[in-house]
């Protein structure tokens, strides 16, 4: 089999969890990752694809449940894929993301370090501020929304996700409920036909303020006021709707162009004391909750004094740096999205911050000429996105030497390889994990580090 791929069930154990939550059983001397299974389990595996040269199976029955198999509060956790961990026990998954951002370090950084356990939810449930979900037509004609199922376009149909804020349920029931009455089609994406697309819901959690988005595949459409006022009128509880435009044939959610159909076009929120205006095209963290301790780690981490001049690099709309903006002197920040940096400007003067300087580059670039002009900082920021920093970035890091690094993570593999990179310069301090997706594999992650003494 080993050459060839032969479509066949097998009884066997699962030991281990890949970097993506699969769980690994053997076939022989044949490795298969397996969705749905997990370290103690034990049972018949189907064979399901091969994928660049690795096997990939599906339960067929289980004999034997891991003892830390749990029920999942929701029943099309497998079919849907979005929470893989549903049925894995929160201290279990806890666990699993510790071990292995260790891991990564090992693998890919070659590097033997010491993980801090990772910081969990008192409540790991119904904790996202943020619903997007494409919209399709089922055979009788009702429109339905949901998630896409893993490797595919094929919507699996949800009426409640646990992992949401309690809110959007009742909210994309009446938008189901109008979409039908005022005849408004959603988006056939194989007959390139129809209006809406996906509905986006961005929620507050310190203000009463939701902002619903409806990406469409047309400028306008039929009855669109009288929709929206239904929709308000239902829903009260909506502070403001926009719609964006999206007419390109894409797997990219959001458009370009947007009309504010209701209210300000944006919702507010707060982190750490800091006010924060939120537009549909916003980054900001999707779980609130763990999103203060991620930053309060940051800024313990950074070990912030009144005389610092901060670095804070693929800044977004400039939560970082606006938060540690209290507790030192200066702050530059970086970030290369033109929306992002209005939204870091307004944000500023909303807050009445007048130390925090931002500007509109690539992170790399605007370092490099930092470095070049022998420019003094004292603690980096770097919150890069999943694909990490790159080479240039951290040669300029290396020559302007800030005394602390503090580097924020959505993916342990790049930032395994970037630390480990900068080793000669830096050494590690403290690598906590912290859960901002309970019921999945990922995990976000801050490290601390230090100039070598002899650098």
């Amino acid at each position: 089999m080993r050459f060839g791929f032969e479509k066949k069930t097998f009884h066997a154990s699962c030991n281990d969890l890949t970097y993506e939550g699969k769980g690994v059983v053997h076939d022989g001397s044949d490795v298969v990752f397996v969705d749905g299974m997990f370290p103690g389990d034990e049972g018949d595996v189907t064979l399901a694809y091969r994928r660049n040269g690795q096997l990939f199976g599906t339960v067929a029955h289980l004999s034997k449940s891991s003892p830390d198999r749990v029920e999942p509060r929701c029943k099309i956790c497998s079919a849907c894929g979005g929470c893989c961990f549903q049925q894995y026990a929160y201290s279990a998954q806890l666990l699993y993301k510790s071990k292995k951002v260790k891991e990564q370090f090992r693998k890919v950084g070659h590097l033997e370090v010491n993980v801090l356990p990772t910081i969990g939810m008192d409540d790991p449930y119904y904790y996202r501020n943020k619903i997007q979900m494409p919209f399709g037509l089922d055979d009788r004609g009702n429109p339905y929304c949901g998630f896409y199922k893993e490797n595919t376009h094929v919507i699996v149909p949800v009426t409640e996700c646990f992992i949401q804020d309690k809110r959007g349920v009742h909210i994309l029931s009446v938008i189901k409920s109008l979409l039908k009455s005022f005849k408004i089609p959603p988006y056939i994406e194989d007959e390139r036909w129809g209006v809406v697309r996906h509905v986006l819901i961005r929620t507050s959690y310190y203000q009463k303020q939701i902002m619903v988005v409806f990406v469409t595949n047309v400028d306008s459409f039929p009855s669109r006021n009288n929709f929206v006022h239904e929709l308000i009128k239902e829903c009260p509880e909506i502070t403001t709707v926009v719609q964006n435009i999206n007419d390109r044939s894409t797997n990219v959610i959001l458009g370009e162009r947007e009309h504010v159909l209701y209210g300000r076009g944006y919702i507010e929120d707060s982190l750490c004391g800091v006010s924060f205006q939120i537009s549909s095209k916003s980054f900001y963290q999707t779980n609130p909750v763990m999103t203060e301790i991620l930053y309060q780690k940051a800024m313990e981490a950074a070990k912030l004094q009144p005389t610092d001049v901060v670095f804070d690099a693929y800044s977004g709309i400039g939560t970082i740096g606006l938060i540690a903006s209290k507790s030192v002197k200066d702050v530059v920040s970086v970030e290369i999205i033109p929306a992002a940096v209005r939204d870091a400007v307004n944000n500023a003067k909303r807050n009445n911050i007048t130390n925090f300087h931002e500007y509109a580059d690539d992170a790399s670039s605007f370092i490099n000429r930092m470095a070049q002009e022998g420019k003094h900082i004292d603690v980096l920021f770097m919150d890069p996105p999943r694909k990490g920093s790159d080479e240039r970035f951290l040669d300029a890091v290396c020559r302007l030497k800030p005394s602390r690094l503090v580097y924020i993570s959505c993916d342990p593999s790049t930032l395994a390889r970037d630390v480990a990179y900068i080793q000669k310069s830096y050494k590690i301090e403290s690598i906590q994990p912290v859960d901002m997706f309970p019921q999945s594999f990922h995990v976000e992650t801050v490290v601390r580090l230090t100039l070598r003494d002899d650098k």
